[in-house]
This record gives C-alpha cells, structure tokens and sequence, in this order.
C-alpha cells in the first residue's frame, strides 16, 4: 500500500510540475484585432498565377482580398531582413547560397520560382499592409542570431503603422521579446517533432521539449501557433484548458477543417485555396 501511494503521490508531482512548465502569459492585450482574422501562408499564392510564396504579389493579393499574412524573416549579412521560408535558397531560387550570407543588393539576382518576383524586404511588406489587415511575423533564427534578428525586426515594427503578432520555433526569440518588447505578442511555434523527418538536427531531448510546450513557464506565450494535424497534443489541449491559452492553427488546406477550428475560435493560416 505504501508503494503504491507513493507512486500514485510521484505521478501527482510529475504532473503538477509538467503543468507548472506550461504557464503562458495571461489577459495581454491587442488579442481581439487578431483572433478574427483569416491569415494566408506567407502570403496569398499561387505559383501558376505567378504569385510565388513570400512574395511581393503574393502578398498583395493577401490584402486585395482581406486577408492577414503569414511571413518568414531571415537576417541578412548587412543586418537586413529578408521575407523568405528557407535559409538554404536551393528550393525557392534554384541557387544553393544562404540567405544569410547576401544582402539586400543581392536580392534582385535571386528570383523566386522561375518568376519575376524576387525576395522581397520586410520594410517593403509592412508599407504594402500599412493601415490594413494584420500580419502573423515568424522569426527564423539561424547561427545563434535570435536576439539579433528579433531586435532588427522590432526596429522596423516600433514605428509600423498595422496590426501584428510575432511567432518563432526557436524560443530564444520569446525570451528576447518577453525581455525588450514585453508589449508586443509573442507566440511559440510548434509541432510534434517526434514523428517525421523534419527536426533540422535538433537532439532528442530538444524534440521533447518543443513538442510538449515545456519552455512555456521560461518564454511565457501568448498563444501556441501548432501544425494543425498534430493539434490533439496532450500539452496543447492542458494549456487551453488550464490556462486559456490562444491557439492558432497552421497550415489549413482545405475549408472543411477551416471551418471546423472556426467554431473552436481557432485562427487559422491557409494555403491551397481562397476562402
């Protein structure tokens, strides 16, 4: 009987500090001008209509037709900022080259998907959304440069005219929010990193820990940004439940599942089609 209660006391404490490690931020303002929002995948895009993603007609055509967007900024050698997904430029310009290694001069030789339209820079996104519909802002930190691209970014947003959240996988970039723009809202990026191919090298142990939220009493979001086909995670599901935290789901591809995360006063980003 004593083993047992033990056991039963131990699993009550593991639970109770699992809880403890999920603590978001709570009741920060700005949330009600962009729950409502439907927000295109980095922009509204369709490569056969030569609207690459993360591009300046994409993006375009985002706020032509109401939309929020979804976009991806990456720091540049010359301490710029680049709207673009991947690091290694192989996929979106046929080039093997880092965007990290160029400059805002370069980007005109690096055209996106055999279009006309080439990378654009993040002061020349936020003019086109001035005044409009909201941005969802993912920070892509890579070399170490958390604090330095989240503090190139906030630069450019202190004197923006618009709407806007910002998100990041890496929670260096929420500590440095949580540390120098307490006002801004911030949101964990996440998926369950334990299934699949895409971890990017991260050790087995870091999977763990971003998979099931655990850095959220450390980085304390404002909302969890999840892949929407892993949503029914156990830390997810504790953090709403517990502690109201917002979610956002990512990437929706069809209404049906749109619609449905609606209901649950989900917001969601969407490719593939027009709602």
């Amino acid at each position: 009987m004593k083993t047992i209660t033990k056991a039963a006391l131990g699993c009550l404490g593991g639970l109770g500090a699992w809880c403890l490690l999920l603590q978001p931020r709570r009741g920060q303002p700005g949330w009600d001008k962009l729950g409502p929002v439907r927000y295109a995948h980095r922009g509204l895009h369709d490569l056969e209509q030569g609207r690459p993603e993360n591009s300046m007609a994409a993006f375009r055509a985002a706020a032509e037709g109401g939309f929020g967007a979804e976009l991806d900024l990456h720091l540049m050698a010359d301490g710029r900022l680049a709207v673009v997904h991947d690091s290694d430029l192989s996929r979106v310009c046929g080039k093997k080259v880092y965007i990290e290694d160029l400059t805002a001069g370069d980007l005109i030789d690096y055209p996106l998907q055999g279009t006309a339209e080439t990378i654009p820079l993040f002061e020349d996104v936020l003019a086109l959304f001035e005044g409009k519909t909201p941005l969802v802002v993912e920070l892509k930190a890579e070399r170490g440069n958390a604090s330095a691209l989240t503090d190139a970014a906030m630069a450019l947003l202190a004197g923006w005219n618009g709407t806007y959240c910002v998100e990041s996988f890496h929670p260096g970039v929420l500590l440095r929010l949580k540390a120098r723009y307490p006002d801004v809202i911030r949101g964990q990026l996440s998926q369950n990193f334990m299934k699949g191919s895409e971890v990017n090298g991260l050790a087995l142990p870091t999977r763990f820990l971003l998979t099931n939220l655990l850095t959220s009493a450390f980085t304390k979001p404002d909302f969890i940004a999840y892949n929407c086909l892993d949503r029914q995670n156990v830390s997810l599901r504790l953090m709403k439940q517990l502690y109201g935290v917002h979610e956002v789901a990512w990437t929706v591809r069809d209404e049906e599942t749109m619609e449905r995360l609606e209901a649950e006063e989900v917001p969601v980003i969407f490719e593939k089609f027009v709602p």
